[in-house]
């Protein structure tokens, strides 16, 4: 009988630890999403103040800036993607687009909502030089 009611104990404690441990995990729920508001910062949802283009179209080679202003954000995604991106209230960089680019910026708030805007850079292609007219060959 006392080997029998070891047994049992030997099994209850094993319960017990186990809902010991899960009551530990279980309790320590940490949001990876938690942001710290940097000192000085608003409160209030997450705005895209500017976004836009020095030029309205450009030709193809030529550089611009590429200008943005974000109110309450913890990130900042511009795409197609551009280095040099961080929550800013006036940041400019310079971008060569190749083609026409329809550039989309993404703010994401201390609360988790996110502000979207965009706009469409026409890039033309270089003009052609008019072809020089050859007198010697006019008869």
């Amino acid at each position: 009988m006392s080997g029998m009611l070891f047994r049992l104990t030997r099994i209850w404690i094993a319960l017990g630890l186990l809902v010991a441990v899960w009551a530990l995990a279980s309790s320590r729920h940490v949001d990876s999403h938690a942001w710290v508001r940097p000192l000085g910062t608003r409160v209030g949802p997450v705005k895209i103040l500017q976004f836009y283009a020095s030029v309205g179209a450009l030709t193809m080679g030529q550089k611009a800036l590429l200008c943005y202003g974000v109110e309450n954000a913890k990130s900042v995604r511009i795409s197609p993607t551009i280095s040099e991106v961080y929550p800013s209230l006036s940041h400019c960089v310079e971008i060569v687009p190749q083609h026409t680019t329809h550039y989309t910026i993404l703010a994401e708030g201390f609360d988790g909502r996110v502000a979207m805007q965009s706009f469409t850079l026409m890039v033309q292609e270089p003009e052609k030089p008019a072809r020089p007219v050859n007198y010697a060959e006019v008869r």
